[in-house]
């Protein structure tokens, strides 16, 4: 695929040692260049940053099942993704795709449907996805063949989380919206009941299987992570199994005890945007107040790694390079992308461009193909 070869000229550009100043750009073949190469472009009026990495995000659901049943198109659904993603600055996601009991959009056939499809579109998108599967620990009977399938939709980085309702189920009492929950999986609701309370009961299983599981998947190379760390001890039993990646601690306990065993802690950037959690977790702008984030993701909301970055640069928490690097070098460095998250010769040509006065997202490109753009700096190029 074609990419272009230009130099930026006019704009200002965050560079890692420097941070935000005046100077050119060199994109060709696909990278950024140490030299002059290509035909100028003036991006007078504009900031050049480097392209966001989207950690975690589901926010992809709404477009491949808007409603129950009326996607039978999975492809046109992703393109429509990518497009979302690429007018919000993102030039690498990661698609966080449910394997649940749940059932439904998070059930583990639509995740293989998901994953299938993900990987018929990349050769037609710009933006680079990345497939996560989100494993539900508790269900014991999907442990033996997971590894093979994880193998097959080529999937590189596994989280693990608990979402059964422990404490009624140990009361022997339903959990709220059981019925709805249980058509929506296409199962009979007190049928659904029992397989949830035979799950919970099974529970003493789970930790010597999760052993046993990551053991092979760390054979395999995959990248693993927890999800919604309560506890130091949650934490330490993740790591000690090569989990080393915590997402959306839910407790000051569990970020601090991820930090100082050297775990890379991300947090969600509409927490950040919203000024706390919806569910009255530790809030993330005293987590990264404290030094504990090493990335910010876009969770459910894909404008928001850019408003969050901003955010903190505007409050004076941070200065803009510290900020952006959030959701640029910290998540690189946690997904091991070591081609990307900075703009230094050699690394992807991967931009978010904003306008300079108003911080909307004017033009994006990934691996020096554009992805988006939009309004006034299209005359720019194209002139």
């Amino acid at each position: 695929m074609s990419t272009l070869n230009l130099t930026l000229t006019g704009a200002e550009v965050l560079l890692p040692e420097n941070g935000l100043i005046p100077t050119d750009l060199f994109l060709a073949d696909g990278v950024i260049q140490a030299d002059a190469t290509g035909r100028p472009i003036d991006l007078s009026g504009y900031l050049v940053l480097p392209g966001i990495i989207d950690l975690h995000g589901d926010g992809f659901e709404r477009h491949i099942a808007p409603r129950r049943g009326a996607m039978k198109q999975m492809d046109e659904g992703l393109l429509s993704v990518e497009a979302e993603l690429a007018a919000n600055g993102i030039t690498t996601a990661v698609l966080a795709q449910f394997y649940s009991w749940e059932g439904g959009v998070r059930g583990p056939a639509f995740a293989g449907q998901v994953f299938d499809a993900i990987a018929a579109v990349k050769g037609r998108v710009v933006t680079d996805l990345v497939p996560q599967l989100r494993f539900e620990t508790h269900m014991l009977y999907d442990y033996a063949g997971l590894p093979e399938k994880i193998a097959a939709w080529q999937v590189p980085y596994v989280v693990f989380n608990d979402h059964l309702p422990h404490d009624r189920l140990a009361e022997g009492r339903k959990p709220p919206r059981l019925t709805g929950q249980a058509l929506k999986a296409g199962r009979n609701p007190d049928k659904h009941f029992e397989m949830l309370l035979s799950m919970h009961a099974r529970s003493a299983e789970v930790p010597p299987a999760l052993d046993d599981l990551c053991a092979v998947l760390t054979g395999q190379g995959v990248r693993m992570g927890s999800h919604d760390d309560a506890t130091s001890q949650t934490r330490a039993d993740w790591r000690a199994r090569g989990a080393h990646i915590s997402e959306f601690p839910e407790t000051l306990e569990a970020a601090e005890a991820a930090h100082s065993t050297g775990g890379h802690i991300v947090l969600g950037s509409p927490n950040v945007v919203r000024g706390g959690s919806h569910k009255g977790n530790v809030s993330a702008l005293d987590l990264i107040t404290m030094g504990l984030c090493d990335a910010l993701a876009s969770d459910y909301h894909y404008p928001s790694p850019r408003r969050a970055a901003l955010m903190l640069a505007k409050s004076g928490l941070m200065d803009l390079a510290g900020a952006w690097a959030l959701v640029s070098t910290g998540p690189a460095r946690v997904l091991g992308l070591t081609d990307r998250g900075t703009l230094a010769p050699g690394k992807r040509a991967d931009l978010t461009i904003l306008d300079k006065s108003t911080h909307r997202v004017a033009a994006t490109m990934a691996g020096g193909r554009i992805s988006y753009m939009t309004g006034d700096i299209a005359a720019r190029f194209f002139n």
